[in-house]
């Protein structure tokens, strides 16, 4: 048999398609070429499977090689071909004579001795491949990440060795049917906050609607220490949301095992570029926006960050995803995110005391550097002051995380119950069904268009974020006190 064709998966932004790796063995001049639009790490594959096959105890045919990655307008990265192509020079030497090649996927990087190295994205490929009935013959560290794919069949492996005995049947792999159960949780909990109460209260009716956030206040008085506390009175994940943050993250190659089940916190620089955020590259990578799918994505110091970087996330947070095209390629990214921002008042950040210089045409330069329509997408603005002494001198900071979770929890039900979505993802037509505030609301509403000249959009979003507040309450109208307590995060900044 001169012909042997495996099963691997490539990767394509959060998708992974089925590839034929094709191995065919022909007379002539030794030679190995790889097709099929190879990256420079598959084109290395040449030397790391060579030397791979030696010293496991095989022979490198001295033959004219070829190797088809298919379908050949697809592009293929990373060391996941090593493996099905030692496998398949082995077969198609007639090294190896498997039992069951059809039933099964592969994917692995070699190292030079024959061990199997784990490659990137494993997550991603076994929610592609959890459908066709086949096994996935992945390295053993990889192991733990794909079983968290419940109805996918895994079989891990150390060495190119012991893959080849499972196929002669000389020793079977062993199902790996579970992950490492999760580390327990070390979440920061809100009740370190000492004082800030109507700023906690803004974090809890952001998470209960899944609203974006914006603080604004003087260095020290808790802004960041606020926004790392949001995770941990999010409502729990879903297993479905899990899968597809953990499947983010292992595009990316950091995912942890540990960490299954926990809302992500990003907290990219100032300094990041727009490729940083949004995701980019020549090969699309997911940016910061997408590993904080399903969680919390913090900026702090938002005004520090570039201006067309921020720009670029005004279709995210409309939309919750990305679409990345580059010349020869175009993913897309899921980013569902909770934006979480943070400012000082002024550039100096003591804006209202005698330590403040600013002046107010520098003030007002330091604002400008947000955009209206960016503002006009953040449904909560509000001002943190700097903490009393008194309030540092007590002894304990008021309700701790899990208090408050209860109540998020029980207004996400709600939300789930009646509309099947949080109430930040609320469409116009939906805001109309679900939102409309009684005769005081609705006059109050009014009012505010008119004096703070709202627009369109900051209409629909105080409704939104009032109907969340009247969930915390368990009203199933929304009335002119909610509306009010809207309206109030809705004022801008320094207003």
């Amino acid at each position: 048999m001169s012909l042997a064709v495996l099963k691997s998966r490539a990767l394509a932004g959060l998708a992974a398609p089925e590839v034929a790796v094709e191995v065919h063995l022909a007379n002539g001049l030794p030679s190995f070429t790889l097709v099929g639009l190879p990256e420079m790490e598959v084109k290395e594959a040449r030397d790391r499977v060579r030397a791979a096959i030696q010293n496991s105890g095989f022979e490198f045919p001295a033959k004219r090689i070829t190797v088809n990655l298919a379908p050949a307008d697809l592009p293929k990265e990373s060391g996941r071909f090593d493996l099905p192509i030692a496998l398949g020079i082995l077969i198609a030497s007639n090294q190896l004579a498997p039992q069951s090649l059809e039933e099964h996927e592969f994917a692995g990087e070699l190292s030079l001795s024959g061990e199997l190295r784990p490659v990137r994205g494993t997550l991603a490929m076994c929610l592609a491949a959890k459908g066709t009935g086949r096994a996935f013959v992945l390295p053993a560290a990889s192991a733990d990440e794909a079983s968290l794919v419940k109805t996918a069949t895994i079989l891990p492996a150390r060495t190119l060795l012991e893959v080849c005995a499972h196929l002669t049947g000389t020793a079977r792999l062993t199902f790996h049917q579970s992950a490492v159960p999760p580390a327990p949780s070390f979440a920061p909990d809100l009740a370190e906050v000492k004082g800030q109460l109507p700023a906690k209260r803004a974090l809890e009716v952001a998470a209960a609607g899944g609203h974006s956030l914006l603080m604004s206040g003087p260095p020290g008085s808790g802004k960041s220490m606020l926004a790392a506390r949001l995770p941990s009175i999010l409502p729990p994940m879903t297993e479905a949301e899990a899968l597809e943050s953990a499947a983010v993250h292992s595009l990316a190659g950091g995912f942890d095992v540990s960490r299954w089940g926990q809302r992500p916190f990003q907290a990219p620089h100032h300094s990041a570029s727009a490729p940083a955020l949004v995701g980019g590259g020549a090969t699309p990578r997911p940016g910061e926006i997408s590993l904080a799918h399903h969680g919390v994505l913090f900026l702090d110091e938002l005004p520090e960050f570039e201006r067309r970087v921020l720009e670029a996330l005004r279709e995210p947070l409309e939309t919750g995803h990305i679409r990345v095209s580059r010349a020869a390629r175009r993913a897309e990214f899921p980013a569902r995110f909770q934006l979480v921002a943070a400012m000082n008042p002024c550039p100096c950040g003591y804006l209202g005391s005698e330590r403040c210089r600013c002046t107010p045409e520098q003030i007002a330069r330091y604002r400008g550097k947000l955009s209206g329509p960016l503002l006009d997408r953040i449904d909560l603005m509000i001002e943190v002051p700097a903490v009393t002494e008194a309030e540092l001198a007590t002894r304990g900071g008021g309700e701790s995380s899990a208090v408050v979770q209860k109540r998020v929890v029980a207004a996400r039900e709600r939300q789930l119950a009646r509309q099947g979505k949080p109430n930040a993802l609320l469409s116009p037509d939906e805001i109309d069904r679900h939102c409309l505030p009684d005769c005081a609301g609705a006059a109050l509403l009014k009012q505010a268009m008119a004096r703070l000249d709202l627009s369109a959009r900051a209409y629909h979003r105080i409704l939104k974020v009032a109907r969340s507040i009247a969930d915390l309450a368990a009203d199933e109208i929304v009335r002119g006190p909610h509306v009010a307590e809207a309206i109030q995060y809705r004022r801008g900044l320094g207003s």
